[in-house]
């Protein structure tokens, strides 16, 4: 009898709060996503690459976990508070009908323990499932493709994500239960209403909002501009003013509803009803729906600003040559021990890419004029771009050369169009690390009027567009400026003085039936044999990937975290007072109200109550975003923001969508509830 009671009464429990009980599989699934990190292939690879930033990576895991166990308390703890509350009817009969206190405790506690057990049994392979789906959709995004991927199973993830769902579980359970099993039967019987709250002067409330969007306004200003994250002072008032603004704002909502109640709509079947229903739940639930409006906002800004920074370190680095073998090798040996290796097959194209310095000039410091280029700099508008480019040109006194064949081979494979000069024209040559898209742009104006420089007292004319393809695979030489020069020419400016790489690329036929990875793998392995010393694309790879997990697994894993709470918050909140003020609900089925209206104000009250909050966040994170961009990006990467915030624009999008889901569930349990009070019923 007694386990048939539990297993009905859980059963009951969670088809009553479905909301509730898909928040807990979707916590179980971020908690074993994030516990597994480390067991997936593609950290199992980042790890022999990116070593050191992996394990700073994999020291911040606990941190988060543990954050999401403490914000996870305080929504299992509500949410409960909320489902107990509602039996307390319930519970006061079993009590009356004889049920000893300790009885009832572990009819709860039973409950509650076959719950837990059914969200893990559910939420774990569900979890096990996504944790591969996500590691290779991560590894596709910088082009990785099928690793030879194997399911791997953390039985840590496992262990920890079963103990801190549990211990949460339980603590909030044990507080709770005790709480009710202590009450009189009366209390129980008769739960005690709600008080009322004082109504002040609505020209507080307006007050309230105006102040309040001051406060945003500033707070976002302050992020936006990058005073907020110059010192910790400036980043806690940014805070202070962010969330004082976000409470203000809601408190004063109240007021608006009662204006919504007294004008619009009056046509539509009970409208008055759901404005002062929404009225009420903003009086009692302003500070909780500012709460959730900010995690919803901390979600939307993560999602979107972690997804935005992994598209792009996913895309940043074009992928043209697989090998570069170091200077110090000497090319011609380097290919003997291939050879001798029988390593040539490998690769379809190996060439040299040969880089020096002006040796011919005896007096350095002369050995490059640009005067032409300084003056058309100088009488162009005024900006920051100009200011740059003038102080950084400024020292390009003493370039490096590039021989014009060896670059060309490499514009070759990256099927870009190759460059033609004379003895007397050069190209100029400048790594994307130390230089933007909007001074480029600059540049080429300049480049277009083919302004004459000095190489070693000779003039020549520079002409083209600044080149940016990388000279090697990874970061064996990066130029902030250099010429590009034709090959008679770069042997008598160099007097034969110069460095040599040699790049290699791979053949199709070794890339066409395994893996990238699986390739470089195996590669190194056969050159690490004969000795060679080299730099990989795999280098380049390791670190892009690094960016786009620790980006996208962290600020992702948040979002969904924040998602859950706030909208478990505002979703069980709306039923639980829903079920409170049934009887207003009853009084308008016995004056005739149908159940298609009960069910049209209810959406309404629902559309209004999630929407509030949502849209609120959701122009909030434009700016929240915005703001994270400024203090966490290079300033070498912020050119791309613009490009990066419409990514950001199509997630936030899509977690609106989300919210969509919410509110649909909410609606559709709310429409259950309302069907059941249809039926007449006997009143105690």
């Amino acid at each position: 009898m007694f386990f048939d009671l539990v297993s009905r009464n859980s059963k009951r429990s969670r088809k009553e709060n479905g909301l509730f009980f898909a928040s807990l599989l979707a916590a179980i699934v971020a908690f074993y996503i994030i516990l597994s990190l480390s067991h997936q292939d593609v950290m199992l690879f980042l790890k022999e690459m990116e070593s050191d930033a992996v394990n700073r990576l994999m020291t911040m895991i606990p941190l988060f976990y543990a954050m999401t166990l403490f914000l996870l308390f305080f929504l299992v703890y509500f949410a409960c508070k909320f489902q107990l509350q509602r039996r307390s009817h319930e519970f006061g009969v079993y009590l009356m009908m004889g049920m000893r206190r300790s009885k009832l405790f572990l009819l709860l506690l039973a409950e509650d323990l076959k719950s837990n057990v059914t969200a893990l049994l559910i939420g774990l392979p569900i979890a096990i499932f996504l944790s591969e789906i996500i590691s290779l959709v991560t590894a596709r995004l910088v082009g990785l493709g099928i690793i030879g991927h194997r399911i791997s199973v953390s039985c840590n993830a496992i262990l920890l994500t079963v103990i801190g769902f549990l211990a949460i579980k339980l603590a909030a359970f044990l507080i709770l239960s005790g709480k009710i099993v202590r009450q009189e039967i009366g209390s129980l019987l008769t739960p005690a209403p709600e008080g009322t709250k004082k109504q002040l002067p609505s020209a507080i409330y307006t007050l309230s909002v105006l102040v309040g969007i001051a406060f945003l306004a500033i707070a976002y200003a302050m992020a936006i501009k990058g005073l907020s994250w110059q010192d910790v002072s400036n980043m806690a008032l940014t805070f202070l003013l962010g969330f004082s603004g976000t409470l203000l704002l809601f408190f004063g909502l109240r007021s608006a509803m009662g204006i919504f109640a007294g004008r619009a709509g009056k046509k539509q079947r009970l409208h008055t009803f759901t404005f002062r229903q929404l009225q009420e739940y903003v009086i009692h639930r302003s500070n909780a729906l500012a709460i959730s409006s900010l995690l919803i906002l901390a979600a939307l800004c993560c999602f979107g600003c972690g997804v935005a920074i992994a598209k792009f370190y996913g895309a940043s680095e074009p992928h043209a040559i697989d090998y570069t073998f170091s200077e110090w090798e000497d090319p011609k040996e380097v290919q003997a021990k291939l050879e001798t290796g029988k390593l040539s097959s490998l690769f379809s194209n190996i060439f040299e890419m040969k880089v020096g310095y002006i040796r011919r000039s005896e007096d350095y410091d002369s050995a490059y004029s640009m005067d032409r280029v300084m003056s058309a700099l100088e009488h162009l508008p005024d900006s920051e771009d100009k200011t740059v480019l003038l102080d950084n040109l400024g020292y390009a006194d003493y370039p490096y050369l590039i021989s014009l064949s060896g670059y060309n081979q490499l514009l070759s494979i990256a099927d870009l169009p190759q460059i033609v000069l004379s003895d007397d024209e050069a190209a100029v040559y400048m790594d994307t690390d130390f230089t933007t898209p909007s001074r480029i742009s600059i540049l080429n104006q300049i480049l277009a009027t083919r302004p004459e420089v000095t190489i070693a007292g000779e003039p020549h004319d520079l002409t083209g567009t600044v080149q940016t393809t990388n000279l090697v695979v990874d970061r064996s030489i990066t130029l902030s400026f250099a010429l590009i020069v034709p090959d008679e020419v770069f042997d008598s400016l160099t007097t034969g003085d110069y460095s040599t790489y040699l790049n290699a690329v791979f053949a199709p036929e070794e890339t066409s039936h395994k893996s990238l990875l699986t390739c470089f793998l195996d590669t190194n392995e056969k050159l690490d044999a004969l000795g060679l010393s080299y730099e990989s694309y795999l280098q380049n790879m390791g670190r892009q990937l690094f960016y786009v997990v620790a980006a996208s697994y962290i600020t992702i894993y948040l979002a969904i975290i924040f998602l859950i709470i706030a909208n478990t918050i505002i979703g069980v909140q709306f039923l639980t007072q829903q079920q409170k003020t049934a009887r207003r609900y009853q009084t308008l089925i016995r004056l005739g109200a149908s159940y298609e209206s009960l069910c049209c104000s209810a959406n309404q009250q629902i559309s209004w109550y999630f929407g509030i909050p949502t849209i609120i966040a959701a122009l909030s994170s434009i700016f929240g975003t915005r703001a994270l961009f400024t203090g966490f990006l290079s300033s070498r990467t912020q050119v791309d923001i613009p490009s990066m915030m419409v990514i950001s624009a199509a997630m936030i999008l899509l977690l609106c969508v989300v919210e969509w889901i919410y509110m649909t569930a909410v609606k559709r349990s709310s429409s259950h509830f309302l069907l059941s009070l249809m039926a007449p019923k006997r009143e105690e």
